[in-house]
């Protein structure tokens, strides 16, 4: 009954609700700002990665975690890298760009080119000599891993088509040790996809964001899926 009458209340107004409680009721906490980084947080995230845009191509990438009510700075990397073509907001993201997408992503498992290792969650994935990342528009597999043998998308063609997909072993270096994001896990057509953290190549990215070799290797041996760990990119 007293359950009753408070929404009630708030349905009429006369109940006021104050922000913090507006989030609770919606899901979401409200959001954080880290180095100087707006994170939308999900209920249950105690890890996060903020990566702030400093100049150019560059950005400063920093791991964080909350204990205890407060954020802490684990590590940082001051040379990480974003897309040729900048910063967009993630809903006006066009693939093929170059631009990296604005906003707050969960980062849901690890790839790379080395077997499993014990530090690092189950989750993770060695790419194969077959192993692809969707990007053909035409394909139900878009913005997915999918293997050459499975079929469904047009792996045979050129890097210079729109439509060509990322064969993961061709990029040996950037995706030795790599984090998946959820940008455009609805599969949003000619959004893009493939956004990633991972190594450093020799400048700019295509829309993921980089950081040095030891940084990714660091958070491999740091992200559990139980702390609902997200990335969050901003200006």
């Amino acid at each position: 009954m007293k359950r009753l009458l408070v929404l009630m209340l708030l349905a009429t107004g006369l109940l006021a609700v104050p922000p913090s409680a507006q989030a609770v009721l919606k899901g979401r906490p409200d959001p954080v700002h880290l180095d100087g980084v707006t994170v939308r947080i999900y209920r249950g995230t105690t890890q996060v990665v903020t990566v702030n845009h400093t100049k150019g191509m560059h950005a400063r990438v920093t791991f964080w975690t909350l204990s205890d009510g407060t954020w802490t700075k684990e590590f940082r990397a001051t040379d990480g890298r974003i897309g040729y073509g900048g910063l967009v907001r993630a809903n006006r993201r066009v693939q093929g760009s170059g631009t990296t997408p604005l906003g707050t992503f969960r980062l849901p498992w690890a790839f790379g080119m080395h077997p499993q290792r014990p530090a690092w969650d189950a989750s993770y994935r060695r790419a194969g000599s077959r192993d692809y990342w969707v990007l053909d528009n035409r394909s139900a597999h878009y913005n997915q891993w999918r293997n050459r043998a499975a079929g469904g998308f047009r792996w045979r063609l050129p890097p210079s088509d729109p439509n060509a997909s990322e064969r993961l072993r061709s990029f040996p270096k950037q995706y030795e040790f790599a984090v998946t994001t959820s940008f455009n896990s609805a599969q949003v057509r000619h959004r893009g996809g493939a956004i990633f953290l991972h190594v450093n190549g020799r400048g700019a990215t295509a829309g993921c964001v980089s950081a040095p070799r030891w940084f990714l290797l660091r958070t491999l041996g740091r992200l559990d899926p139980a702390a609902q760990p997200v990335i969050a990119i901003g200006r």
